[in-house]
């Protein structure tokens, strides 16, 4: 199953007045922040030595990168499409391969922490109850997802939450021996906003994803994610993966570090496009994002999560990730959930969707473009060393700190 990346693929489908940020590895220099303009991708180095500096500034940062590329002072640095094409790691029968001596894409962020919420749709929400009572064991799925369909299908409709009405619902919930502590997020007052994956340990489009090898009953989570700075102030949005494990969590609340956060488990890309007059908060509020799955056996899955059912306001969540109770001086990414759990059976009735090695996952909007990786296990995806210490050596190296 060859795939090549491509700029018609990966770029939003209003490129042209996309401002759109994002950090590619250059060999022999290290990961540099580039800015894509016409077909090239454009050094940004002069303006912030990381994309949570550039993000930082007081100046919008959509303004200071345009106004670097108009000036001459973002000199053009590679050709856009040879590093999308370059970005895709090695297929089964190695075609196609990535070549290390040439720049490949990475995530778009770096030194901002990388949170997410959850249950922050109805339709997922159910789902993750399911995986609750369940005790993660995908067979038993079907018959209580009909059991608590009638009772909470009706019951969750429309509910704002941390509301009157949500609180009402709740003592109903709980009169009928339905509630759960997935419940208590998805309509209490407090949002569910966790750790996805340690500072620059997300991977770029083209990359492996990982999923642990134990795990049999796994998903992807295709959503949108929030650029946001250390005052709070939401600046960007890109595309991501927030690769789960339906059985690990299942079996407990307490394991969701496990279900979440493995070796290439976490997918960002393939730009941060940033706010500008083209494109902002409330364009991010109508996105719909698309999923496909294509596996190596033939399998097919596809669907979508409409942001315009989303629960709780983006900017509330980001609101309940940083506060004064909350601080990221570097800020942080924020994945906002999704409405799509899979439950279509692939390898028998009543088993629903679970990944295999070798899947071709693409997540996509028309806003942002595709970020597009394939599914291997995590311990066999390439180990992630680059951190925090590895990143400051190298740009003083650079004379860049």
């Amino acid at each position: 199953m060859t795939t090549t990346l491509s700029p018609d693929t990966s770029l939003p489908r209003d490129t042209d007045r996309a401002t759109l940020i994002g950090r590619i590895w250059q060999p022999g220099i290290g990961p540099t922040l580039v800015a894509v303009h016409e077909g090239g991708l454009h050094d940004l180095s002069h303006l912030a030595p990381t994309a949570s500096d550039l993000l930082e500034a007081d100046a919008p940062p959509a303004d200071a990168v345009r106004e670097a590329i108009q000036s001459g002072k973002a000199p053009r640095i590679a050709h856009l499409a040879d590093v999308l094409a370059n970005s895709f790691e090695a297929q089964d029968d190695e075609t196609n391969a990535r070549d290390f001596g040439r720049p490949w894409l990475l995530a778009p962020c770096d030194l901002q922490a990388i949170k997410a919420s959850g249950v922050t749709f109805v339709e997922s929400l159910l789902e993750r109850v399911i995986e609750e009572q369940s005790r993660g064991d995908a067979s038993k799925a079907d018959a209580i997802r009909a059991a608590l369909s009638g009772v909470l299908g009706d019951n969750l409709a429309g509910i704002v939450p941390g509301s009157a009405e949500a609180a009402k619902v709740k003592a109903l919930l709980i009169a009928q021996g339905a509630w759960s502590q997935y419940l208590e997020v998805g309509i209490g007052p407090d949002a569910e906003i966790f750790t996805k994956a340690p500072v620059l340990a997300a991977v770029g489009t083209g990359a492996q994803v990982g999923i642990h090898s134990g795990s049999v009953w796994n998903n992807p989570e295709p959503e949108v994610v929030l650029a946001v700075n250390s005052r709070g102030q939401t600046l960007g949005a890109a595309l991501g993966n927030d690769v789960n494990l339906r059985d690990f969590e299942g079996r407990s609340a307490l394991l969701l570090g496990k279900a979440k956060d493995n070796n290439a488990s976490c997918a960002i890309g393939p730009f941060i496009r940033l706010f500008d007059a083209h494109f902002g908060i409330d364009d991010v509020r109508r996105i719909t994002v698309g999923l496909k799955v294509v596996g190596p056996e033939g399998f097919v899955l596809e669907g979508s999560s409409s942001l315009a059912k989303i629960s709780r306001d983006p900017l509330d969540l980001v609101g309940q990730a940083i506060n004064p109770h909350h601080a990221y001086p570097d800020g942080l990414m924020l994945f906002l959930g999704t409405m799509f759990a899979p439950t279509q059976d692939r390898h028998g009735p009543g088993q629903g969707f679970t990944h295999v090695v070798g899947d071709l996952v693409t997540i996509s909007a028309p806003e942002l473009g595709a970020l597009v990786n394939r599914v291997v296990h995590a311990d066999q995806a390439p180990r992630w060393n680059f951190g925090i210490g590895a990143l400051m050596r190298n740009l003083a190296g650079r004379g860049l700190l």
